[in-house]
């Protein structure tokens, strides 16, 4: 059975392109009798950015090259892009265009045995959308709260004529973050009531979500317009803006500031292929997904090149202007320290306390013009004889508060954005970006569960757009649970652990599949039957050991950091208003491991599906043979019973 042709396919030339994957298996005769395409490149180009470049782009990506050595970060980043990100890229995208089909799809025609692969990406989709979207509210919250001046969270509320004591103990921007916003509770233990603000921000992300999907790509993509082009305005805004700024300039010098040393650290090798493995968002069948829809001739080659380069440039971009804001309000910070630490000098001197020998030689009197380098010069030679505590006012150390996740978007960013002019105008086009960013990803990762699903089963590709709406109405009744007072502690869960190991074990099977069972040479001649010419024969070799073995060395050192350490999250302690490390406790352990489970389950139910029913095949089979040998009497050869089904070049391949 000859898949179906996009409407402005040549089908002569869909199906001389075809022959390299065999035959269908008949049991994908459910899919659609036509299937939708993109009205144009561009559009094409713009769902996968959008699905690509995501939050993490913004804030994991910045933090990992601060954290891990700046320039050599990027070096080392860039080389795990090229052998191992962009090839495994390359696959997914030549799989799906090829196929046609969603990740269900694609992988049961390459491997029967092995068609579980696709569901396991389904499920793992449905994990990450379940928590994308919570952020996606958290966004819509602070968006609300931007239309006011000043903004809530520049500073600390009143209780009488005093302070808040958990506000004056942290900061105005934790303070909002975690009380005002998320209301959180001390720990996972502690369940808490549900967040009113959350949950309505939560439903409208869905609705979002629901109305920009339940017509396919058709509508998705009209979103994506907006969506994927308008956080490059944004982030080119900010860069601007952020390199007027003092302190942008030292900002920018921290974070790219070289460190070869770290290239010998296994954990850091370990973070850069997770962050490559993750911006391209190789696994959730997204990817093969979008591809699909593209006509057979289309140069996916170019694209994975072309994606992959933007990705990272946009990393690259959004690295610039985080550190630039963020290198601004460490220098105003400094400054403020330099000014209070100053006063209190000549107060202790006025009263007696120090004595002259110990005084600084540049100007005290007045505390506002003292420079930062002249102050810490004398600190470090006198401070330690001053008889109260005063600060060394670092600027190193305040670059590295708050810069990771959350913290970086709804702490550390926020508090920088409120020391702007105009700064709820920042603050709104800020978490505006915020949401388009997350809701291109959400398209995609809702393209990652609907195309498979609808591409297998008839019933669901008929009722499409109630599949759709029932799948929102279902993520935003189980996203309740990340919407109560200790929700966030669970989406850290969900992030940390129900993606990473499940995504990293879909990729191996996919490119062992692929590059050992169906054969690399065989999958360069369906390219080459595809697009006209033959990939390059390095590619054969990518695939078959650098990326597999990366893939496999990735998989290995995660999973012993999570047996050999016990798995951790970050929690809000209110009498200290302070952040601590707490263990997972033993319940929570188990439900990790469920996730998990539940997320791989699917590869060894579809393998043993796949054996059953090709044992009761061959067992009918002989049964045929049984009934024809009483019935033929010719003496000539018989013929080849093997050949009475249908041909299946990819299961044989697995014989």
């Amino acid at each position: 059975m000859e898949k179906q042709p996009l409407p402005s396919d040549d089908i002569s030339k869909e199906t001389e392109a075809d022959g390299g994957y065999g035959e269908e298996d008949t049991q994908l005769a459910s899919e659609p009798a036509a299937r939708a395409g993109w009205n144009s490149k561009i559009e094409y180009f713009l769902a996968q950015v959008g699905f690509s470049v995501g939050l993490g782009n913004v804030w994991r990506f910045p933090y990992l090259c601060h954290q891990n050595g700046g320039g050599s970060f990027l070096l080392l980043y860039v080389l795990l892009m090229l052998v191992i990100g962009i090839p495994l890229f390359f696959l997914e995208l030549a799989a799906g265009q090829a196929i046609r089909q969603g990740s269900i799809g694609v992988w049961r025609h390459i491997s029967p045995r092995l068609s579980g692969i696709g569901y396991s990406s389904c499920v793992v989709c449905f994990f990450v959308a379940l928590y994308y979207n919570v952020i996606l509210a958290w966004s819509l919250f602070y968006l609300g709260n931007s239309f006011q001046y000043p903004l809530p969270w520049e500073q600390c509320p009143e209780q009488g004529n005093t302070t808040v004591k958990e506000c004056a103990l942290s900061s105005n921007t934790s303070y909002f973050w975690y009380r005002k916003a998320l209301d959180i509770t001390d720990s996972i233990d502690e369940m808490g009531s549900f967040n009113t603000y959350i949950v309505l921000c939560l439903l409208a992300a869905w609705t979002i979500v629901c109305l920009g999907m339940f017509k396919g790509i058709k509508t998705s993509v009209k979103v994506m317009y907006f969506s994927s082009i308008f956080p490059y305005v944004v982030l080119f805004c900010f860069l601007i803006r952020g390199f007027l700024l003092d302190g942008a300039l030292e900002g920018v010098t921290f974070m790219f500031y070289p460190k070869l040393e770290i290239w010998g650290d296994v954990q850091v090798w370990r973070q850069a292929a997770t962050q490559v493995f993750f911006a391209l968002g190789l696994g959730f069948g997204s990817i093969i997904a979008y591809s699909s829809y593209n006509p057979k001739n289309n140069n996916c080659h170019r694209d994975a090149f072309t994606v992959s380069t933007i990705n990272f440039l946009t990393s690259v971009l959004a690295t610039l202007v985080v550190f630039a804001v963020l290198g601004f309000k460490a220098k105003v910070k400094v400054q403020d320290c330099v000014v209070s630490n100053t006063e209190e000098l000549v107060e202790l001197f006025n009263n007696g306390f120090v004595d002259h020998s110990l005084m600084p030689a540049f100007n005290y009197s007045d505390s506002a013009s003292v420079d930062v380098d002249d102050y810490r010069s004398w600190f470090k030679q006198f401070g330690s004889k001053i008889p109260v505590n005063l600060s060394d006012c670092d600027f190193e150390k305040e670059m590295q508060k708050g810069v990771e996740g959350t913290g970086l978007a709804f702490i550390a960013f926020t508090e920088a954005i409120s020391r702007l002019p105009g700064s709820p105008f920042w603050s709104a086009l800020f978490f505006l970006m915020l949401l388009n960013l997350g809701l291109s990803t959400m398209f995609g990762t809702m393209e990652g569960i609907l195309a498979p699903l609808t591409d297998r089963f008839k019933i669901l590709a008929n009722n499409k757009t109630k599949f759709t709406i029932f799948s929102c109405i279902l993520g935003f009744t189980i996203g309740l649970l990340f919407t109560q007072r200790c929700g966030s502690y669970f989406v850290t869960m969900f992030d940390d652990y129900s993606a990473t190991l499940p995504l990293i074990i879909v990729v191996v099977f996919e490119t062992f599949t692929v590059s050992w069972l169906y054969g690399a040479d065989r999958f360069l001649d369906d390219i080459e039957r595809m697009l006209g010419w033959r990939p390059y024969v390095v590619y054969k070799y990518l695939w078959k050991y650098i990326s597999l073995l990366g893939m496999l060395g990735l998989l290995a050192a995660t999973t012993i950091r999570m047996v050999m350490k016990r798995p951790t999250y970050m929690a809000w302690d209110k009498e200290t208003a302070t952040e601590v490390y707490l263990q997972y406790p033993d319940w929570a352990l188990a439900v990790l491991t469920s996730l998990i489970i539940f997320a791989m389950l699917p590869i060894p139910v579809g393998f043993i599906r796949a054996l059953l029913l090709e044992k009761n095949k061959r067992a009918s089979r002989d049964s045929e043979i049984g009934q024809y040998s009483i019935v033929n009497t010719d003496e000539s050869p018989m013929t080849d019973m093997a050949n009475l089904e249908p041909p299946n070049r990819h299961a044989s391949s697995l014989s």
